[in-house]
């Protein structure tokens, strides 16, 4: 490693769901410091989600509150394995690697938050609120994405051997 690691910085939860999570979705959403402009579109998707919920498109039973389906929709997206590049005797090879902890949660809501910028035609909670509906159910943009991730990794186990853990 260079330098010094950073230090890890305490995030408060957010004010409505008391989720730290949620509270780093927040921050990982926000645009040029705005984080009252990201604060209402992540709580006017949990809106819609709950209003999904309330008409029975979602099973109460399982997932109560639109947090319940945030925390299971990002859990769907979470990878376990992931390609590194590293140059070994003249040749890049990808290298699969297990994911740590912050990085899965990173690499998760990062996936999440680009699936639905990329979708156009609709303010940006619809997006989100469909993003997250998507992976709950094990479909979607960041749910392809991590099984890209994976069946990259997959496919490059033969230089397993070549990770230093």
């Amino acid at each position: 490693m260079r330098g010094k690691q950073a230090p890890k910085r305490k995030i408060n939860p957010d004010t409505r769901y008391n989720s730290t999570l949620l509270a780093k979705f927040i921050n990982y959403l926000m645009i040029d410091g705005k984080k009252s402009i990201a604060r209402k579109v992540v709580y006017d998707a949990f809106d819609e989600i709950q209003k999904q919920i309330d008409a029975g498109k979602i099973d109460k039973k399982n997932f109560p509150t639109a947090l319940n389906v945030f925390d299971q929709a990002v859990k769907n997206v979470v990878p376990q394995m992931e390609v590194r590049g590293r140059r070994i005797g003249g040749g890049n090879y990808q290298i699969p690697y297990p994911v740590r902890g912050e990085r899965r949660t990173f690499l998760s809501l990062h996936w999440i938050i680009n699936a639905a910028n990329n979708k156009k035609g609709k303010p940006m909670a619809k997006k989100l609120s469909e993003e997250l509906m998507a992976a709950l159910n094990n479909d979607g943009d960041a749910v392809k994405k991590r099984m890209d991730v994976h069946r990259m990794a997959e496919s490059n186990r033969a230089f397993a051997h070549f990770a230093r853990y």
